[in-house]
């Protein structure tokens, strides 16, 4: 019994999935007898932390099967970190050959290969939708900037380079388990997020099901938008014709009703090749705007989620957000480091009268500089069990100043300085997560805001590669759209000749 589980945004797939999951283990399936998988460690983490918590499981033992592809192949082949290719190994090779590599490794989160050469990068693509690399080539010569022998040669360098080394990497790890007599065995088998498996995977799927009674396969061919990275979603569509039952989720919990419901439905509706399906957003109407100028969206108040289709184009939103004295999150990276945000807001309290902790004095101390008296800057002297003011770290423990903390502060430019000074004139919340969030749409997949604003610029390389495939760039900006709980607001291109018109 094969069933699809479509899941337009916000539907709730995953959700689903969990509920049959609990299902399954309360009719007596052994929670070692259901295989979980998911693209992302993250998603798989989560329905065994909901299943160990209900059941009164062991995640390592009742619920070794929820994993990635990836994990689940690196367990049963007996691999260890030690024989994996290793960022150091690609720089390595990369020396050995003469070609500048700085970055290049296989994600711990979903199992896709991330390098800023391009060699590489084409050589790991042709390997997951398992083609020929250099018919692979040809079909893109037209948006690649390298040389067909050198990609030939290197390529074949890299293999001789793993084979001399005793290293593999996360790709052939999928391929050695196709290949392998593995005896899985599961009662049930769930996929999530199935419209970004590649070919690859889907091979190891399909050995996985041929020995599963029941396989439920969970996903959103209409947000599939990493095929540029080997993701095969006319693999998923082609299920439809093998599957037993498909189920459509019909009830959106995030995508508000009017403009933005209608705006996403016609940006999906030019997609050639999908499965056919609709779904009720809420019934609360969201907001729509639209912009001549980055400069007029105020982003003041509430929580953003700012998206555009390459990193650069953000560049401007940080300028804004930095001028304004907004607090922003760019690569999962905080703008201002909390450690330091804490300090100023700490010192400010101690100043008042507050006491603090060790940890919290501590902290201070790392930067106040010359503020306060050697000998003392490492405050190893505070003990875990007290609380201290600032009159008595005056006396007793170095302390030499207590002016305002622009005063007192060593080392911080004044950049920082005027930032930071912006953020506490509006009134910003200090904590870990701040409440606007930069990312391209590609790394937004999943998330959700309030408040989502869209920046419509192209590349002229994804120009390129979206003329060859217009399905992927409705996808990438149907996917943009729906990230948004409330409203929408959308910054109209400067340059027409390089966007997509939403």
């Amino acid at each position: 019994m094969k069933t699809i589980i479509l899941g337009p945004p916000g539907t709730g797939k995953t959700t689903t999935l969990l509920n049959l999951v609990d299902e399954f283990i309360q009719k007596g399936v052994r929670p070692r007898q259901i295989g979980y998988f998911s693209f992302t460690r993250k998603a798989a983490k989560e329905a065994a932390e909901r299943a160990a918590k209900k059941f009164e499981l062991d995640i390592d033992n009742d619920l070794e099967n929820f994993r990635t592809l990836h994990s689940f192949a690196f367990q049963r082949l007996g691999m260890t970190r030690e024989k994996m290719m290793s960022p150091s190994d690609y720089k390595e090779f990369g020396k050995k050959c003469n070609i500048p590599i700085k970055t290049a490794k296989y994600s711990n989160e979903d199992g896709t290969f991330n390098s800023d050469n391009e060699y590489l990068t084409i050589i790991e693509t042709a390997r997951v939708k398992q083609m020929d690399l250099l018919e692979y080539y040809d079909s893109r010569q037209n948006i690649l900037d390298i040389e067909r022998n050198t990609l030939y040669l290197l390529s074949e360098e890299l293999k001789r380079f793993k084979k001399e080394k005793g290293k593999k990497d996360f790709t052939d790890l999928i391929v050695e388990y196709t290949q392998g007599s593995f005896k899985n065995a599961f009662d049930v088998l769930f996929i999530d997020e199935a419209q970004d498996l590649s070919s690859l995977q889907w091979d190891m799927v399909r050995k996985m099901w041929d020995e599963t009674e029941k396989t439920y396969i969970a996903g959103d061919d209409d947000q599939a938008i990493f095929k540029w990275a080997g993701a095969d979603v006319d693999h998923f569509i082609a299920l439809k014709s093998e599957v037993d039952k498909i189920e459509v989720l019909e009830q959106s919990y995030r995508i508000p009703g009017g403009p933005i419901h209608e705006l996403s439905q016609r940006i999906i509706s030019k997609v050639q090749n999908r499965f056919d399906k609709q779904y009720k957003p809420r019934t609360e109407e969201g907001i729509l705007k639209r912009y001549s100028d980055l400069t007029q969206v105020n982003m003041s108040e509430g929580q953003w989620l700012v998206l555009a289709t390459a990193n650069y184009l953000l560049d401007d939103v940080k300028e804004l957000c930095e001028l304004r004295g907004w607090y922003y999150q760019y690569k999962d990276k905080n703008s201002i480091d909390i450690k330091l945000l804490m300090a100023l807001q700490n010192w400010e309290q101690w100043r008042k009268g507050s006491e603090l902790t060790h940890i919290e004095v501590k902290n201070i101390y790392g930067y106040l500089g010359t503020n306060v008296a050697d000998g003392f800057r490492e405050g190893k002297l505070f003990s875990s069990d007290d609380k201290y003011t600032l009159k008595e770290c005056q006396e007793k423990y170095g302390l030499q100043t207590d002016k305002v903390w622009y005063d007192s502060f060593e080392g911080l430019d004044t950049f920082t300085e005027n930032y930071i000074r912006n953020m506490r004139a509006n009134g910003e919340k200090i904590n870990a997560n701040p409440r606007i969030k930069m990312s391209t749409i590609h790394g937004a997949k999943g998330g959700e805001a309030n408040k989502v604003l869209i920046l419509q610029d192209l590349t002229n390389a994804a120009l390129e590669t979206f003329s060859h495939d217009p399905d992927e760039l409705h996808r990438l900006f149907y996917t943009g759209t729906t990230r948004t709980k409330k409203e929408l607001h959308i910054v109209d291109p400067k340059n027409f000749n390089k966007a997509y018109i939403l």
